[in-house]
């Protein structure tokens, strides 16, 4: 056999591959240490606070001058006898539910509010922000009347004056705060989220 290397002989040395050093104090990420990707989209509490004040002005405009024109004891008849303007006091909530409670229902109102600008602070959803804009601006709407209208503070009646056959009689701030309650439970059950991510089923599974 050949001997292919003689002795004393030197073998070429192999290049070693540079790899490349990683920055110091760096730690290599697993899947499972991955961040979960922030929400986007902005911030949407100005959107919100511009809902509320529109409607806000609306409701008080219209109470204002349903007050200055509509006699209690002649409602106006928009479509014969079942669209009517007919000015109403109601001391409770909306559509007049729960009147003995007056007290109760304005301190509620107050939570409502307090509630709807802490949850604004940190939403992302165009629609969440709509919904609970509109709600807000409800809440604020009646909240005014059970403040500044009589009889007194905390127990002052909210002016209805809308009239559609046999509904209860109500105004701005309560169509403000149906339809905006309406919104935002077909929110929920759609899996959209305040943040503006939405939630799949797979989530949902997974969370189980």
């Amino acid at each position: 056999m050949t001997q292919d290397r003689r002795a004393g002989e030197d073998v070429p040395a192999v290049p070693a591959r540079d790899t490349p050093a990683e920055p110091a104090g760096s730690v290599s990420e697993s899947p499972e240490s991955t961040p979960t990707a922030a929400p986007k989209g902005k911030l949407r509490l100005p959107l919100l606070l511009t809902i509320a004040g529109v409607l806000l002005a609306l409701d008080l405009l219209t109470k204002v001058l349903a007050v200055a024109n509509i006699d209690p004891q002649k409602p106006v008849r928009i479509i014969g006898d079942v669209v009517t303007l007919t000015l109403v006091r109601n001391p409770g909530a909306a559509f007049s539910m729960a009147t003995a409670w007056t007290w109760v229902l304005t301190l509620v109102a107050v939570a409502v509010v307090i509630g709807v600008v802490r949850i604004g602070r940190k939403m992302r959803s165009l629609w969440w922000a709509i919904g609970l804009g509109m709600v807000l601006g409800g809440a604020l709407g009646n909240l005014i009347d059970r403040f500044f209208r009589s009889p007194g503070p905390l127990r002052g009646h909210v002016v209805d004056f809308v009239s559609v056959g046999w509904w209860p009689v109500f105004n701005v701030a309560d169509s403000a705060i149906v339809c905006g309650a309406i919104l935002l439970v077909g929110l929920t059950l759609f899996g959209f989220e305040p943040d503006g991510t939405r939630a799949t089923s797979n989530a949902r599974n997974e969370d189980s």
